[in-house]
């Protein structure tokens, strides 16, 4: 049994590396930074501005000291998108850039325009897979998300993952996709309230 845990912003620094470890065979991540050395060099950054605002909001998940993470923005809560679009600016190979916008655009279109609980990011580190782990974290979060009554919403990078994410009541919504890109899958949990 994993135990769950609140990261706090102490915690920021160390819990993203447990994402980048997480990302570095993801299909969407990897597709937009394809070259190792520069996928490691900044990712701890872009997942800071992606998902680091749930560490200062209590709502960073954390399983077994950082074996695994899951960072929920609670709603009204935003990544910052400025400095994740200059990371990607820098990282993203140049004849991708163009699919790369569209992709995002995308993104923005399946976002649900009222305030939901956002999840940007979740995994473990690769050591930890097949422990149970993002099941305690959904469980978790879960329960927080369901006292709160609101909708939750996430996008699923990795088709693996899709069945966890129906477990907890999560519903596609739609397909995320370019010419060259791996399918982004929108998904919505209805609010409970």
């Amino acid at each position: 049994m994993a135990t769950i845990t609140i990261g706090k912003p102490a915690d920021k620094a160390r819990l993203l590396h447990t994402l980048v470890l997480g990302f570095s065979a993801d299909p969407v991540a990897r597709w937009a930074s394809p070259d190792a050395a520069t996928y490691m060099s900044r990712r701890h950054e872009f997942f800071g501005a992606f998902g680091g605002a749930a560490f200062a909001h209590g709502t960073a998940f954390v399983a077994d000291d950082g074996a695994a993470v899951a960072t929920w923005l609670p709603p009204g809560v935003a990544p910052d998108g400025e400095v994740m679009a200059a990371i990607m600016d820098e990282q993203t190979p140049p004849h991708r850039k163009a699919e790369l916008d569209a992709f995002v655009e995308q993104m923005d279109r399946f976002h649900p325009q009222e305030p939901v609980w956002y999840l940007p990011l979740i995994a473990a580190d690769p050591a930890y897979r097949g422990r149970g782990l993002g099941t305690a974290l959904m469980e978790a979060a879960i329960a927080v998300i369901d006292a709160d009554g609101r909708a939750a919403y996430l996008e699923s990078s990795n088709p693996r993952n899709i069945p966890l994410y129906r477990r907890f009541g999560f519903e596609i919504t739609g397909e995320i996709r370019t010419a060259t890109s791996p399918v982004l899958t929108p998904m919505l949990r209805p609010g409970r309230g």
